[in-house]
């Protein structure tokens, strides 16, 4: 959540950053009701001041034998102006709430405003794989090499499900070695997380109030205090220190954790979503970082290296891109996406975004530190993808095809896998 100082203080400067990410915007009516509140709380302070003095005056009164209804009938009043001002001013905070909860997080001045058209390519690392030979898509190439049952996953769970088997079982379960070793090497605690959240945790995340229909609710749904299936790791993960005080001696605080990712994706019958590009299910290892605000940009810049050294010891070709302001996720205030080549499509496709949030979800989760002046700020939050899954899968396929039908296994996985190919003879 936004700062409602910085708009108080500056409201065009708020409003012509986020208008590079939000079509329309006026903070007339917000202004309006923070006006309001502050003078309600004035008042009603006053009030107050006026009952605790009255009262004691009243206890005097009583105590001399002096008639004291008047100052009572006057307090009796008073209390009813109080508990008038109070409903007004729940009335104005839950307005303000309510309001403030739907800004997204301010970009960076060099975000670009825009959608994905004005993202930006910042490099690109290793060469696009040229094939002698007609190369095959990843879904003929899994299907060949039985490493995914597409047909049995769709009668399991509907579209946009499938199920890894054999080979394709093993390879997954080796990217997912793969991360977890190289995390726990840079120092990142590896954490276990509930896989149903309640609603606050996606609110803290930034998720909701807007996204709440992305997600499969149960027990009910968001209006019933129901409980959801988790998007994706950091929703919970970002809730771990929520309403706690951190030492600044531990900043920065370095998690991960593996998960499936539960989405309700709008289907597509285009070429680029087929197969495993987009699906309801998928498995996604999610590393975070709470921050010291002073350098919390060298954490993002970590993060970046981190996923992108994971996807250059996978061997894969890919590029690095700034995300302009409206494709950022709405609690971000800049991101990098990480995007494999996929040669079927022609195209890249994102594996993993690495994010700074800044103070906007420790705001909404009050997770702050203990500075060295004794007193509390809040912490700066940091997400990554290190990495998703069911996009390397078919990068690493169709990248590593041979002319016979098989797939070379890239070296990092291969003791996990137990081979360095697959072929077809091993369906």
């Amino acid at each position: 959540m936004i700062d409602i100082k910085l708009i108080r203080e500056n409201p065009e400067k708020v409003r012509a950053a986020l208008l590079k990410r939000m079509d329309a915007l006026s903070f007339d009516e917000l202004l309006l009701w923070d006006g309001e509140r502050r003078d309600t709380i004035q008042k009603s302070e006053a009030l107050k001041n006026e009952r605790n003095v009255v009262s004691s005056e009243i206890a005097k009164m009583k105590k001399g034998g002096l008639d004291a209804s008047e100052a009572l009938a006057r307090m009796k009043a008073v209390g009813e102006e109080i508990a008038g001002l109070d409903r007004l001013l729940a009335d104005l905070n839950d307005r303000i709430h309510a309001f403030m909860s739907g800004l997204p997080n301010i970009p960076d001045d060099d975000v670009p405003a825009g959608g994905k058209e004005s993202s930006v390519t910042l490099r690109v690392w290793g060469e696009k794989p040229s094939f002698g030979f007609p190369a095959k898509n990843h879904i003929e190439l899994c299907e060949s090499l039985g490493l995914i049952d597409y047909p049995r996953g769709v009668k399991l769970s509907g579209a946009g499900h499938w199920v890894y088997r054999g080979m394709g079982a093993r390879l997954e379960w080796a990217l997912l070695n793969f991360f977890v070793r190289e995390h726990i090497a840079d120092g990142y605690e590896f954490l276990l997380l509930p896989h149903i959240l309640n609603y606050r945790c996606g609110y803290v995340a930034g998720q909701f109030p807007k996204f709440m229909a992305d997600d499969y609710w149960i027990d009910g749904g968001p209006d019933e205090g129901g409980k959801f299936l988790l998007p994706t790791a950091e929703t919970a993960l970002i809730n771990y220190h929520c309403d706690e005080i951190l030492d600044e001696k531990d900043l920065p605080r370095k998690y991960f954790s593996y998960s499936p990712c539960f989405r309700r994706e709008a289907g597509s019958t285009r070429a680029e979503e087929r197969g495993m590009i987009r699906g309801h299910q998928f498995n996604k290892v999610e590393i975070v970082q709470f921050a010291h605000p002073d350098h919390s940009g060298a954490a993002f810049d970590e993060l970046t290296r981190k996923a992108e050294s994971l996807v250059q010891k996978l061997g894969l070709h890919y590029r690095l891109s700034q995300l302009a302001a409206e494709d950022c996720s709405s609690a971000m205030g800049r991101t990098y996406d990480i995007e494999i080549w996929i040669p079927s499509m022609g195209i890249y496709k994102e594996v993993s975004s690495a994010s700074n949030a800044y103070d906007y979800q420790a705001r909404r989760g009050r997770i702050r530190f203990r500075d060295g002046e004794g007193g509390t700020r809040l912490v700066h939050t940091l997400n990554a993808s290190g990495l998703a899954t069911s996009r390397l899968m078919p990068a690493i396929v169709e990248q590593f095809q041979r002319e016979d039908g098989s797939v070379a296994v890239p070296e990092a996985l291969r003791g996990d896998v137990g081979t360095d190919r697959i072929c077809p003879q091993d369906v």
